[in-house]
């Protein structure tokens, strides 16, 4: 039975001289993994190789969720990585961000807000100025941590429920992994994983909507805090986490 959904490719692996095993995020389905045969020839059905980030309507045979499904169409509307290669830094965070789509997400477990999410990210990145690659990265972590069921708490704090306020210079917020969210200066003390936040950092979780015009500073603290807590989430440090946190200026 063929199968026609909207993806986006999160990885590639050559499974032969000629063929790959291509993971795709669609709307409809989840994350599917499926093998397109002679994708690699030129003048193959799919015109070449498929590569990460590529976005547009496939086709599929339907198949035991254990096994491969086989790629029969690939309708391309984006054809991927091409315009990031131009910064390897804005290539990296969208690598990092494919990279925690795969490993937080199940095989056929659909989720069409965060599809649509993440082939937003992926679209923005090609356009942003790469000191803004950080903002767009943060609010899509949170958007990814929200739709699996993970959000973490940033309103009031997670051990007395005592709401949280924009801080100022007497109040004190910090920011509990195993907590899952702020915990307010009088709970810290139980909290020996707490990681204290600026002022900015602070004002920024609390209010999602000035993550944009958060200065480098500030969003990098951020993103420390949420490398830290994906690594306490899936038990490891995600592998592409240290090629965002040690910024490269590098362009192609």
């Amino acid at each position: 039975m063929l199968t026609k959904d909207f993806a986006i490719c999160i990885r590639t692996v050559d499974y032969s001289e000629t063929s790959q095993i291509v993971t795709f995020f669609t709307k409809e389905h989840g994350k599917i993994s499926a093998i397109a045969k002679g994708s690699k020839r030129q003048k193959s059905a799919f015109d070449g190789p498929i590569e990460n980030f590529a976005s547009g309507q496939i086709m599929f045979t339907s198949t035991d969720k254990d096994k491969l499904a086989t790629l029969t169409e690939f309708q391309t509307t984006s054809y991927g990585s091409i315009g990031l290669y131009k910064n390897i830094f804005v290539l990296n965070c969208c690598f990092f961000a494919s990279e925690l789509l795969t490993k937080l997400t199940d095989d056929y477990d659909p989720h069409p807000e965060l599809f649509d999410s993440f082939v937003q990210f992926i679209q923005n990145a090609q356009e942003y100025k790469e000191d803004r690659i950080l903002s767009l990265l943060i609010l899509f972590q949170l958007t990814l941590l929200s739709e699996v069921g993970l959000q973490p708490v940033l309103n009031y704090c997670t051990n007395c429920k005592t709401s949280c306020q924009p801080r100022g210079k007497n109040n004190e917020f910090y920011f509990s992994s195993s907590s899952n969210g702020l915990i307010c200066k009088d709970c810290e003390i139980s909290f020996p994983d707490k990681i204290r936040l600026s002022e900015s950092a602070a004002n920024c979780l609390m209010n999602l909507n000035i993550i944009t015009q958060a200065n480098e500073a500030t969003l990098r603290e951020i993103e420390k805090i949420l490398v830290i807590h994906f690594t306490n989430i899936l038990n490891h440090p995600p592998k592409m986490a240290k090629y965002v946190l040690n910024k490269q200026n590098t362009h192609f």
